[in-house]
C-alpha cells in the first residue's frame, strides 16, 4: 500500500528500511524522501516505526552469567 503518494513509497519499502536499521522518522525521510511535500504520510510512518518498536526482539538478552562453570 502506498504510504507517501508524493514520492510513491509503499509500506513495504518503509518496513524494509526499518528492518535494515532505520529507526527514526528523520532517517526514513532522508533515506526515502517521504514526508517533505504534503506531510500526509507522517502519521502512518510514525505508526510503522512504533509498531516495529513493540515487536519482541528475536535475540536473547545478554546475561552476565558464565556460559561454563569451570571448577
Amino acid at each position: 500500500m502506498y504510504v507517501c503518494v508524493c514520492k510513491a513509497v509503499t509500506d513495504s519499502q518503509i518496513k524494509n528500511a526499518i528492518n535494515n536499521g532505520v529507526c527514526t522518522r528523520k532517517q526514513i525521510f532522508d533515506c526515502l524522501g517521504v514526508g517533505r511535500n504534503c506531510g500526509k504520510c507522517n502519521k502512518q510512518i510514525k505508526e510503522l516505526l512504533d509498531g516495529n518498536r513493540r515487536q519482541p526482539s528475536i535475540m536473547q538478552e545478554a546475561s552476565n552469567e558464565p556460559i561454563l562453570n569451570a571448577y
